[in-house]
């Protein structure tokens, strides 16, 4: 697959995007679709490792048809499977089983994100695997976990917010909550089930050993809740909904221009708090004694954003935002995209990277974090075609074309 890396580079990551990459050697394999597991897998592909993402036939990841497509392929799969390589296996078929086993024996880290059970059913559990291959690393992302009364629930990012106790706060007090408008459960496992791999990496280091790493959707979602639980422990405290406001904390809002536009103002530091007054013609406020920590003004948040809010509601967001940033308070707009494709600090730190497609178009991406000084990642090739790499995994397995070609007229195996 002819391919082009147009990797920018700018200040943070200098390097050509023709390095390795800090995991060159690690080889990964990929079972499962759709985001959280593949999002774990395209995040270590982008950064050097070798990842074999395993598709069911007839019609592979399902994420190839997820939203808009172009050429009858999603774009999302340019940004989701970039760097790897498309094995089509039906893994119901023994024959196929056989193959994972073998890879398995060769790879460093499986990730699967399939109902708890299911893989031991295939007899590709981490007993199994791991018995052909101690040092193997298994990244398992579920809804609910590998153990506990809900397991054999299935499990979507979306209930997992909700149970995570996300759902609960996305809200104007008295509304129906509202989802956030990504599958942002998926991401938050993925981007935990990572950390998970690279400390298992670090343990094989010294022990030899790998180890299972069991991701649930809901506790990565929990794990980022702040102070939900603690405040319910100590005080009976049960947070709830509060719009554009962060409770607790102020002053922190997004408030109302005279464009009908919103600036977000994070005023809540205490020297900030006082600049911040000062600048909108509130001197008295920002010499009040009883508003120079949170804790008063947090008693007082309600008169504050009210003071803020009418000295932006004369202002455009442009005219309030420059005002701010003179006296270095924390603000911005609520961007769309097509605001973010605009915007130059985004374009100077290569988060919008142009890809060359097979057809010679380009389809601007979004550029890879983090951002390594002597090992950063980059795009390397294109999202594979389906089963686009089935005859050159096979055959570093040791399988001839002959072998190859009988497991294709079986219906065992699919692609080129």
């Amino acid at each position: 697959m002819a391919t082009r890396s147009l990797t920018g580079s700018d200040d943070m990551n200098p390097t050509p995007a023709s390095s390795a990459g800090p995991l060159a050697g690690l080889k990964v394999l990929e079972l499962g679709q759709l985001i959280a597991g593949p999002f774990a897998a395209k995040t270590l592909a982008d950064f050097g490792a070798d990842v074999i993402k395993v598709e069911a036939p007839p019609g592979g990841d399902p994420l190839r048809k997820w939203r808009m497509l172009k050429d009858g392929t999603s774009v999302w799969w340019q940004v989701q499977s970039r760097n790897k390589r498309s094995l089509v296996l039906d893994l119901k078929d023994a024959a196929a089983r056989d193959i994972i086993k073998k890879l398995a024996q060769e790879s460093d880290v499986l990730i699967e994100n399939f109902r708890p059970g299911a893989m031991e059913a295939w007899g590709l559990g981490p007993a199994d695997l791991q018995a052909l291959n101690p040092r193997l690393i298994m990244l398992r992302i579920s809804g609910y976990g590998q153990t506990g009364p809900y397991r054999d629930r299935p499990g979507f990012g979306v209930v997992a917010e909700a149970m995570g106790g996300l759902r609960h706060l996305s809200a104007e007090p008295g509304h129906v909550p509202v989802r956030v408008g990504v599958s942002i459960g998926d991401t938050l496992a993925a981007l935990h089930g990572v950390i998970g791999i690279l400390l298992a990496l670090q343990h094989r280091h010294a022990s030899g050993l790998g180890q299972v790493i069991d991701m649930a959707l809901y506790e990565a979602v929990f794990n980022c809740m702040e102070s939900l639980l603690p405040e319910y422990s100590a005080f009976g405290a049960v947070r709830g909904p509060a719009g554009s406001a962060l409770p607790g904390i102020a002053p922190s809002n997004a408030y109302l221009c005279g464009d009908g536009g919103y600036a977000l103002i994070a005023g809540n530091g205490d020297s900030i708090f006082k600049r911040l007054m000062t600048m909108i013609g509130r001197a008295d406020m920002a010499a009040d004694l009883s508003l120079a920590d949170n804790t008063g003004r947090v008693a007082r948040v309600t008169e504050i954003d009210a003071a803020i809010g009418a000295w932006t509601a004369s202002r455009n967001v442009d005219e309030v935002l420059a005002a701010l940033s003179e006296v270095s308070v924390p603000a911005g707009r609520i961007y769309t995209i097509a605001d973010i494709a605009a915007d130059p600090h985004y374009q100077a730190r290569g988060m919008l990277m142009p890809v060359q497609m097979d057809d010679g178009s380009l389809l601007t991406v979004p550029g890879i974090v983090p951002k390594l000084s002597l090992t950063p990642g980059s795009h390397r090739r294109n999202a594979p075609s389906l089963g686009q790499d089935t005859d050159a995994v096979l055959q570093e397995l040791g399988l001839t074309p002959e072998q190859i070609q009988g497991l294709r007229d079986k219906g065992i195996v699919a692609g080129r």
